[in-house]
């Protein structure tokens, strides 16, 4: 019997487009959607004689996500020309960063998988210690300049559209510490929050801005002897799913091809491949390019640029508390569940709206549940996000406090928190307008209790005889009253009634 054991190992590039208003090297707008080839110059279409200058909010958007990765920032670096040529780079080489990139040797940590099953991955922070983390390493994180974008939906020919080329782009190359699928999903989740929490891109990936190529192999254990498999790296991924199915595919596609055929890493054996999306396997495109294929040499046209600890420093005072730091957090601080943490700091402003009305007095479980399962919905139906709604943080924490003494029920509460949403009004007088307020007068209750169970003396009966009936009555005696009360008593006092009449 054959005794083998496997392990995977992913690395991952990431590119993430940085939000600034123009291209990396030129005035030309930065603008998704726009008229094909519409947002060109002579500078990014590369024409004879034309000279490029730095973006510095680029710069600067860089190195504010690699203090962001824990990484160390060198106080110099250079800009580099990687020789390549397809109709998408009209220059034939794209400026970007080779042994000096201006980020590297860094980490990040994600959350730990509870349950990695495909759209239902959850996240282990509760404990908020190093328990309910993994870190990752960063090899280096640089600044390019992206390619344009091959358009093949117009016939039996290519067009190329030119207005992508020049964006900034910032690639992010990581350690081979991931061991799934579900893990460089986790990572590409926590990156795509970190890069909007820090204001450095939109990372929205239906328009291109996060990119992603994992690096795959195994480490194969037969027989006490060790084999690696050849490097597989699936090019241009733009969503979480496929970029785990692409790992799970190469996982077992790899395991199988070395069964087959034994074949292990070697010098040209790594392979780039594509992600078909229909058929959920990966397609063989080229043999990978090493970097002499490249043929890298400085930028003549630009200088190198130097970091003073003073810029550094501004630089450093613009980072935030991120996100999984936030969830660990508001599990430990607030009591909240790592799920309800992950929602409600799943964007900066949402986060920021959340504490803003615990300190104005909220509950933070009953001000969590409020933007969860009302605000969230609201913001996502009107296209804007919670902070844009016309509702401020102090109207939630009350309504959060009507809950909470009893005054209006958590149904009740959404309606208040739909109307608080088209319009100024308080959410004490939208509930006295709406006639929510509820009944909580043990007095006035005690006699429509009374009157209840005057008219179903058959579920008093199975009630007091404590049958199997027992517990469907007591529902449908309280269902009584809070029907004959149109829904605004309190059930809790109202259940405190009834135990006290029927035991």
């Amino acid at each position: 019997m054959v005794d083998l054991q496997y392990e995977v190992i992913v690395g991952l590039e990431i590119h993430v487009q940085l939000c600034t208003e123009s291209k990396m090297f030129c005035a030309c707008a930065v603008e998704f959607g726009a008229q094909a080839n519409s947002r060109v110059c002579p500078v990014c279409m590369g024409m004879p004689g034309v000279l490029p200058v730095m973006n510095k909010k680029a710069f600067e958007y860089s190195v504010l996500a690699g203090l962001a990765l824990n990484c160390e920032i060198p106080s110099f670096t250079k800009w580099d020309r990687k020789s390549y040529y397809y109709p998408d780079l009209p220059k034939n080489y794209q400026i970007s960063q080779y042994d000096l990139p201006l980020a590297k040797d860094g980490f990040i940590e994600i959350p730990v998988l509870v349950d990695a099953r495909e759209d239902t991955a959850r996240m282990a922070v509760a404990r908020g210690d190093a328990a309910g983390t993994k870190r990752i390493g960063i090899i280096r994180a640089h600044l390019e300049e992206d390619a344009g974008k091959n358009l093949h939906t117009a016939g039996n020919f290519s067009q190329v559209d030119l207005n992508r080329t020049g964006t900034p782009l910032l690639e992010i190359v990581t350690e081979p510490d991931l061991s799934s699928g579900a893990e460089a999903r986790a990572l590409a989740v926590e990156l795509q929050r970190m890069v909007r929490y820090l204001g450095v891109s939109e990372g929205d990936m239906q328009k291109g801005q996060m990119r992603f190529e994992p690096n795959i192999n195994l480490i194969i254990t037969k027989d006490g002897k060790e084999y690696r498999t050849p490097i597989a790296e699936i090019k241009n991924l733009n969503s979480f799913r496929a970029l785990e199915k692409s790992v799970e595919y190469e996982e077992h596609r790899q395991l199988d091809e070395f069964l087959e055929t034994g074949r292990v890493l070697k010098m040209g054996s790594k392979t780039t491949r594509g992600w078909d999306d229909e058929r959920e396997v990966t397609v063989l495109q080229r043999e990978k390019e090493e970097a002499h294929d490249y043929r890298y040499f400085p930028e003549p046209d630009l200088v190198p640029v130097e970091m003073t600890d003073a810029w550094l420093d501004e630089i450093r005072g613009r980072l935030c508390e991120l996100p999984l730091a936030r969830q660990v957090r508001y599990v430990a601080e607030f009591k909240l569940s790592d799920y309800d943490a992950g929602v409600v700091t799943g964007e900066r402003a949402t986060a920021d709206f959340f504490e803003a009305a615990v300190d104005a007095g909220g509950e933070p479980k009953r001000v969590c549940n409020l933007l969860t399962q009302v605000g969230l919905k609201l913001a996502n139906e009107k296209g804007c996000g919670v902070d844009e709604l016309s509702v401020t943080a102090e109207s939630v924490a009350e309504l959060a406090g009507m809950v909470g003494s009893g005054s209006v029920s958590a149904g009740a509460a959404a309606t208040i928190f739909g109307a608080m949403g088209e319009t100024t009004k308080e959410p004490a007088v939208l509930a006295e307008e709406l006639n929510l307020i509820q009944k909580s007068d043990a007095g006035e209750l005690a006699a429509i209790v009374a009157e209840v169970l005057a008219a179903n003396p058959q579920a008093v009966e199975d009630v007091t005889a404590g049958s199997k009936k027992s517990k469907k009555a007591r529902g449908f005696l309280l269902g009584q009253v809070m029907q004959k009360t149109k829904g605004q008593a309190n059930p809790k006092v109202v259940s405190e009634i009834l135990a006290g009449k029927l035991g």
